[in-house]
Protein backbone atom coordinates (compact mmCIF):
# COMPACT_ATOMS: atom_id res chain seq x y z
CA UNK A 1 0.00 0.00 0.00
CA UNK A 2 1.47 3.26 -1.32
CA UNK A 3 2.18 6.23 1.53
CA UNK A 4 1.82 9.74 0.72
CA UNK A 5 4.20 11.32 3.56
CA UNK A 6 3.41 14.44 1.70
CA UNK A 7 0.05 14.40 2.73
CA UNK A 8 -1.31 17.75 4.50
CA UNK A 9 -3.98 15.90 5.92
CA UNK A 10 -3.19 14.01 9.32
CA UNK A 11 -5.38 11.69 10.49
CA UNK A 12 -4.91 8.85 13.43
CA UNK A 13 -4.70 5.60 11.68
CA UNK A 14 -8.37 2.88 12.93
CA UNK A 15 -6.99 0.75 14.84
CA UNK A 16 -10.54 -0.59 16.20
CA UNK A 17 -14.07 -0.27 13.89
CA UNK A 18 -15.26 1.30 17.19
CA UNK A 19 -19.31 0.28 16.17
CA UNK A 20 -18.30 -2.42 16.37
CA UNK A 21 -16.25 -3.13 19.36
CA UNK A 22 -17.60 -4.65 22.48
CA UNK A 23 -17.33 -2.55 25.95
CA UNK A 24 -13.97 -2.28 27.40
CA UNK A 25 -12.45 -3.18 24.36
CA UNK A 26 -9.98 -0.30 25.30
CA UNK A 27 -7.93 -2.10 27.66
CA UNK A 28 -7.23 -4.77 24.44
CA UNK A 29 -4.75 -2.26 23.23
CA UNK A 30 -1.69 -2.98 25.12
CA UNK A 31 -2.46 -6.70 24.21
CA UNK A 32 -3.00 -6.48 20.56
CA UNK A 33 0.55 -4.45 20.07
CA UNK A 34 2.10 -7.16 22.03
CA UNK A 35 0.61 -9.75 19.84
CA UNK A 36 1.93 -8.34 17.05
CA UNK A 37 5.13 -7.39 18.09
CA UNK A 38 5.15 -11.36 18.79
CA UNK A 39 3.68 -12.15 15.13
CA UNK A 40 7.01 -11.03 13.71
CA UNK A 41 9.57 -12.12 16.07
CA UNK A 42 12.54 -14.10 14.75
CA UNK A 43 11.62 -16.75 17.01
CA UNK A 44 8.63 -19.05 15.97
CA UNK A 45 7.98 -19.84 19.61
CA UNK A 46 6.49 -16.19 20.20
CA UNK A 47 5.76 -15.83 16.75
CA UNK A 48 3.40 -18.94 17.79
CA UNK A 49 1.92 -17.44 20.89
CA UNK A 50 1.45 -13.98 19.22
CA UNK A 51 -0.98 -15.59 16.75
CA UNK A 52 -2.88 -17.72 20.02
CA UNK A 53 -2.74 -14.03 21.11
CA UNK A 54 -4.96 -12.59 18.15
CA UNK A 55 -6.97 -15.23 17.57
CA UNK A 56 -7.88 -15.41 21.48
CA UNK A 57 -8.33 -11.69 20.99
CA UNK A 58 -10.19 -11.45 18.17
CA UNK A 59 -8.60 -8.89 17.03
CA UNK A 60 -8.65 -9.55 13.07
CA UNK A 61 -12.38 -9.26 13.05
CA UNK A 62 -11.90 -5.55 15.14
CA UNK A 63 -8.87 -4.12 13.86
CA UNK A 64 -7.47 -2.85 10.55
CA UNK A 65 -4.27 -3.11 11.64
CA UNK A 66 -4.52 -6.84 13.20
CA UNK A 67 -5.83 -7.94 9.96
CA UNK A 68 -3.25 -6.26 7.72
CA UNK A 69 -0.65 -7.59 10.11
CA UNK A 70 -2.35 -10.97 9.69
CA UNK A 71 -1.83 -10.45 5.46
CA UNK A 72 1.40 -9.88 5.68
CA UNK A 73 2.43 -13.03 7.33
CA UNK A 74 1.18 -15.33 4.63
CA UNK A 75 4.62 -15.92 4.15
CA UNK A 76 5.45 -17.00 7.38
CA UNK A 77 8.25 -19.74 6.77
CA UNK A 78 7.12 -22.17 9.66
CA UNK A 79 4.21 -24.10 7.49
CA UNK A 80 1.93 -24.93 10.17
CA UNK A 81 1.78 -21.58 11.54
CA UNK A 82 1.28 -20.42 7.69
CA UNK A 83 -1.36 -22.82 7.37
CA UNK A 84 -3.09 -21.39 10.88
CA UNK A 85 -2.36 -17.76 9.64
CA UNK A 86 -4.50 -19.05 6.21
CA UNK A 87 -7.33 -20.77 8.47
CA UNK A 88 -7.77 -17.82 10.53
CA UNK A 89 -7.76 -15.19 7.38
CA UNK A 90 -10.39 -17.44 5.84
CA UNK A 91 -12.80 -17.47 9.18
CA UNK A 92 -12.68 -14.04 8.79
CA UNK A 93 -13.98 -13.61 5.97
CA UNK A 94 -17.02 -15.76 6.91
CA UNK A 95 -19.59 -14.48 9.12
CA UNK A 96 -19.10 -15.04 13.01
CA UNK A 97 -21.15 -17.38 15.04
CA UNK A 98 -23.69 -14.62 15.51
CA UNK A 99 -23.94 -13.86 11.95
CA UNK A 100 -21.43 -10.44 12.23
CA UNK A 101 -19.90 -9.78 8.69
CA UNK A 102 -16.45 -8.21 8.96
CA UNK A 103 -16.66 -4.30 9.16
CA UNK A 104 -16.43 -2.79 6.53
CA UNK A 105 -13.13 -1.01 7.09
CA UNK A 106 -11.22 -4.26 7.80
CA UNK A 107 -12.81 -5.94 5.18
CA UNK A 108 -10.94 -3.34 2.81
CA UNK A 109 -7.89 -3.75 4.37
CA UNK A 110 -7.71 -7.41 3.67
CA UNK A 111 -8.47 -7.58 -0.19
CA UNK A 112 -6.42 -4.58 -0.64
CA UNK A 113 -3.67 -6.18 1.34
CA UNK A 114 -4.26 -10.03 -0.66
CA UNK A 115 -4.22 -8.42 -4.02
CA UNK A 116 -0.55 -7.40 -3.32
CA UNK A 117 0.40 -10.75 -2.47
CA UNK A 118 2.77 -11.77 -4.76
CA UNK A 119 4.01 -15.44 -6.72
CA UNK A 120 6.76 -16.39 -4.44
CA UNK A 121 3.80 -16.18 -1.33
CA UNK A 122 1.17 -17.87 -3.98
CA UNK A 123 3.71 -19.89 -4.08
CA UNK A 124 4.15 -20.66 -0.92
CA UNK A 125 0.57 -21.37 0.43
CA UNK A 126 -0.14 -23.82 -2.30
CA UNK A 127 2.93 -25.84 -0.72
CA UNK A 128 1.20 -25.06 2.34
CA UNK A 129 -1.84 -26.69 0.87
CA UNK A 130 -0.33 -29.65 -0.33
CA UNK A 131 0.80 -30.66 3.47
CA UNK A 132 -2.19 -29.02 4.71
CA UNK A 133 -5.54 -29.92 2.40
CA UNK A 134 -7.78 -28.88 5.16
CA UNK A 135 -7.38 -25.20 4.40
CA UNK A 136 -8.96 -25.62 0.89
CA UNK A 137 -11.82 -23.20 2.01
CA UNK A 138 -10.13 -20.48 3.49
CA UNK A 139 -7.39 -20.43 0.88
CA UNK A 140 -10.01 -19.98 -2.08
CA UNK A 141 -11.71 -17.70 -0.37
CA UNK A 142 -8.42 -15.15 0.73
CA UNK A 143 -7.04 -16.12 -3.32
CA UNK A 144 -10.39 -15.14 -4.85
CA UNK A 145 -9.43 -11.38 -3.76
CA UNK A 146 -7.00 -11.09 -5.87
CA UNK A 147 -7.79 -10.25 -9.56
CA UNK A 148 -4.15 -11.35 -9.90
CA UNK A 149 -3.39 -14.98 -8.94
CA UNK A 150 -5.21 -16.63 -11.70
CA UNK A 151 -2.33 -15.77 -13.82
CA UNK A 152 0.03 -16.20 -10.53
CA UNK A 153 -1.07 -19.52 -10.18
CA UNK A 154 -0.77 -20.69 -14.29
CA UNK A 155 2.39 -19.79 -14.12
CA UNK A 156 3.33 -21.51 -11.44
CA UNK A 157 1.44 -23.92 -13.24
CA UNK A 158 3.71 -23.95 -16.16
CA UNK A 159 7.00 -23.73 -14.30
CA UNK A 160 9.15 -26.83 -14.70
CA UNK A 161 10.83 -26.46 -11.62
CA UNK A 162 8.27 -26.58 -9.36
CA UNK A 163 6.66 -29.78 -7.62
CA UNK A 164 4.11 -31.71 -9.55
CA UNK A 165 2.00 -31.71 -5.96
CA UNK A 166 1.98 -28.00 -5.83
CA UNK A 167 1.34 -27.38 -9.59
CA UNK A 168 -2.20 -29.77 -9.07
CA UNK A 169 -3.18 -27.88 -6.82
CA UNK A 170 -2.50 -24.55 -8.42
CA UNK A 171 -4.85 -26.08 -11.15
CA UNK A 172 -7.37 -27.12 -9.07
CA UNK A 173 -7.91 -23.78 -7.21
CA UNK A 174 -7.95 -21.70 -10.75
CA UNK A 175 -10.50 -24.00 -12.05
CA UNK A 176 -12.25 -23.47 -8.29
CA UNK A 177 -12.38 -19.94 -8.65
CA UNK A 178 -12.82 -19.32 -12.06
CA UNK A 179 -9.95 -17.70 -13.18
CA UNK A 180 -10.33 -16.97 -17.22
CA UNK A 181 -7.14 -15.01 -17.88
CA UNK A 182 -5.66 -18.36 -16.73
CA UNK A 183 -7.00 -20.30 -19.84
CA UNK A 184 -4.21 -19.48 -22.99
CA UNK A 185 -1.87 -20.78 -20.59
CA UNK A 186 -3.79 -23.73 -19.68
CA UNK A 187 -4.19 -24.51 -23.08
CA UNK A 188 -0.39 -23.96 -24.13
CA UNK A 189 0.28 -26.37 -21.17
CA UNK A 190 -2.54 -28.97 -22.30
CA UNK A 191 -0.93 -28.89 -25.65
CA UNK A 192 2.85 -29.14 -24.71
CA UNK A 193 1.41 -32.23 -22.51
CA UNK A 194 -0.44 -33.69 -25.08
CA UNK A 195 2.32 -33.44 -27.87
CA UNK A 196 4.90 -35.40 -25.35
CA UNK A 197 2.29 -37.77 -24.33
CA UNK A 198 2.13 -38.83 -28.15
CA UNK A 199 5.77 -38.60 -28.44
CA UNK A 200 6.57 -40.87 -25.24
CA UNK A 201 4.08 -43.58 -27.46
CA UNK A 202 6.09 -44.88 -29.61
CA UNK A 203 9.44 -45.19 -27.13
CA UNK A 204 10.21 -47.70 -24.79
CA UNK A 205 10.24 -45.63 -22.29
CA UNK A 206 10.04 -42.04 -21.25
CA UNK A 207 12.08 -39.76 -18.84
CA UNK A 208 11.11 -39.65 -14.92
CA UNK A 209 10.12 -36.26 -15.10
CA UNK A 210 8.39 -36.34 -18.35
CA UNK A 211 6.81 -39.20 -16.60
CA UNK A 212 6.05 -37.19 -13.76
CA UNK A 213 4.94 -34.20 -15.37
CA UNK A 214 2.21 -36.38 -17.57
CA UNK A 215 0.15 -36.39 -14.37
CA UNK A 216 -0.55 -32.94 -14.63
CA UNK A 217 -2.61 -33.60 -18.15
CA UNK A 218 -6.38 -35.09 -16.44
CA UNK A 219 -6.56 -31.90 -14.02
CA UNK A 220 -5.33 -29.26 -16.68
CA UNK A 221 -7.91 -31.24 -18.93
CA UNK A 222 -10.67 -30.50 -16.16
CA UNK A 223 -10.11 -27.59 -14.83
CA UNK A 224 -9.85 -26.06 -18.59
CA UNK A 225 -13.54 -27.78 -19.15
CA UNK A 226 -14.22 -25.84 -16.17
CA UNK A 227 -13.48 -22.73 -17.21
CA UNK A 228 -15.18 -23.25 -20.39
CA UNK A 229 -18.60 -24.43 -19.26
CA UNK A 230 -21.23 -22.35 -20.36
Amino acid sequence: MEIDFYSPVLTQPILFELPNVATGAVELFPALWRAIEDLISPDVEIRRSGLKSLHTLGAGRLSPVAAYFLVTRLNEPVVELRAQIVQLLGDLLMPDAAGHVLPEDVRRVIVTSVSQICRRDICGLLEMLVEYPAQEAALFHLLKLNPFAGVQMADILADKQIAIAVRMKAAHLIGMIGYLDAIPTLEKLQSRLDGRRSGQQTMLFAPSGAAEEAQLLPIVRNTLAMLKSP
